[in-house]
């Protein structure tokens, strides 16, 4: 019995209800899905331009992903020399070169990474900042030929964007950062040695306006951001250098120009 006006995908689900589906439905499927690598690579070649940088920097990012997924899954065995007291009376010939040795399973390296960020709390030298509506942080730009549409922002405050950063395609960006408010360094104050030091971002690790803001890279009063201290020559207290440390903005940076933080010690 036809129905009239039935959409065209519930006619197709009709008739898989009535009659099943093709004999090789399946097989044809899964050798769909074992081309798709296929597929995707040859794409990926035959690309050029802005649209080929955004691909294989999507790729890339799966690529590393799936990656680090693998990585914290890996529990690796590993080897540790037993302190215990030599055992009493005779050991036998084949086991003297032998020391004793225990297997213990490592967690990756990850997982204790974020361990360590959970735990890590600080106090903040400013714990309260004023809030800011999306009105003040983002200005609305009018698109279209008569310009009717409005779904563009710019960001009107101090944002950062990492080194390797690309644009999207600037007809379809929704949130235009301005290079004249990009910053790729902060004056760093380190409040025990009392000094000030030039140092370069690494990113913005929390906005507290929003998590928006966080993850578009601006830079408000109040933000902590990662910097680069390795020219400190700051050690851990296993003799490692320390990398990256956070530091809280103190200033407004859209009005002064530059960014002034104070390091969290």
């Amino acid at each position: 019995q036809h129905v009239a006006g039935m959409p065209q995908n519930e006619h197709i689900e009709q008739a898989q209800k009535r009659h099943g589906r093709r004999l090789d439905h399946y097989e044809r499927l899964r050798k769909k899905e074992a081309r798709r690598p296929h597929a995707l690579a040859d794409k990926a070649r035959k690309m050029h331009g802005l649209k080929a940088k955004l691909y294989h920097k999507e790729r890339h990012a799966e690529k590393v992903q799936m990656k680090k997924t693998l990585k914290m899954h890996q529990e690796k065995q590993s080897k540790v020399k037993k302190d215990d007291a030599v055992p009493e009376g005779a050991v036998p010939a084949y086991l003297l070169d032998r020391e004793g040795q225990s297997r213990a399973k490592v967690l990756s390296n990850m997982v204790k990474q974020k361990r360590k960020e959970k735990a890590g709390k600080w106090a903040v030298p400013l714990p309260k900042v004023r809030g800011m509506g999306e009105d003040e942080v983002f200005k609305v730009v009018r698109t279209g030929k008569s310009r009717r549409k409005g779904w563009k922002r710019m960001v009107t405050k101090a944002t950062f964007v990492g080194e390797d950063f690309t644009r999207k395609p600037p007809k379809y960006e929704r949130f235009i950062r301005p290079m004249a408010l990009r910053f790729k360094k902060a004056h760093v104050t380190h409040p025990e040695l009392k000094a000030t030091f030039h140092l370069p971002l690494i990113g913005v690790k929390k906005n507290p306006q929003s998590p928006m803001a966080t993850s578009l890279g601006i830079i408000t009063k109040g933000t902590v951001v990662e910097v680069n201290v390795s020219e400190l020559g700051l050690v851990t207290q296993g003799g490692k250098v320390v990398w990256g440390k956070y530091a809280q903005v103190t200033n407004n940076p859209e009005l002064d120009g530059c960014i002034n933080a104070v390091l969290l010690v």
